[in-house]
């Protein structure tokens, strides 16, 4: 089977095994949350999308990784990062939701990155260790977004 569509379903996979988690576990606990605590709980799993900038090490990644997938997908991660701590440190203010906003629309950005990395020769195995973080760390934060 080729590298493409191994990764391919080993994504899909992450998103169906967390989406299975959300479901069972995640969710029922936050709906009965205020609102403020309910986004303060998925706004904390964002402050660890700085784990993005391992795209940009060598050894963890392949020298052959294209930097137009690299750059951007670790430089948003952390972003989202920033944005991240910055929503969360507001939260309790009167922009505290928009600021969760503002962050939210940062989600669409790992399809974004895929799709991108595809029109420059992004391989899956230039992932390296890397490869766990689309795999496995992607799919949980977006889940609520």
């Amino acid at each position: 089977m080729p590298p493409q569509a191994l990764f391919g379903i080993s994504v899909a996979f992450g998103f169906v095994a967390w989406g299975i988690v959300a479901a069972q576990y995640l969710w029922p606990e936050l709906r009965d949350q205020p609102r403020v605590q309910a986004l303060r709980s998925l706004l904390i799993l964002h402050c660890f999308r700085f784990i993005g900038l391992a795209f940009l090490i060598p050894g963890v990644v392949s020298a052959e990784l294209p930097a137009a997938f690299a750059g951007p997908a670790a430089y948003g991660d952390l972003i989202a990062a920033i944005l991240a701590l910055v929503a969360l440190a507001g939260l309790q203010t009167r922009l505290g939701l928009l600021l969760v906003w503002v962050f939210n629309l940062g989600h669409c950005r790992p399809s974004l990155c895929f799709l991108s990395g595809n029109s420059v020769g992004f391989a899956p195995g230039q992932l390296g260790a890397a490869y766990f973080i689309p795999t496995f760390v992607v799919a949980l934060p977006s889940l609520h977004g």
